[in-house]
């Protein structure tokens, strides 16, 4: 799957949801930039301090928005909540 499809789809999955927001996009954006550096498997390790850095937010804002994408059902989001093992994001759109 490519990132081009992917990110169509989540703008099409989007567009009439009014809870998301420019950060949610943004985030789902540097998730997508993640993945594909982490050799677009799917589930795929994730740590959350390496994709705060692509999207240039605060760690607060991540978690939050991480949490709002998988509940909202755009994203799988499996935090570890361990410092030394990643979290598990699974692409589901």
């Amino acid at each position: 799957m490519e990132e081009q499809d992917l990110l169509a789809d989540f703008f099409a999955a989007i567009e009439n949801d009014a809870r998301i927001s420019i950060t949610h996009i943004g985030i789902y954006s540097a998730v997508l930039r993640y993945w594909q550096l982490a050799g677009r498997a799917n589930p795929f390790p994730a740590y959350s301090y390496q994709i705060i850095k692509i999207a240039k937010i605060s760690a607060k804002t991540y978690h939050k928005i991480i949490r709002d994408l998988s509940a909202y059902g755009y994203l799988r989001y499996e935090p570890s909540f361990k410092r030394n093992q990643a979290s598990r994001v699974f692409l589901l759109i």
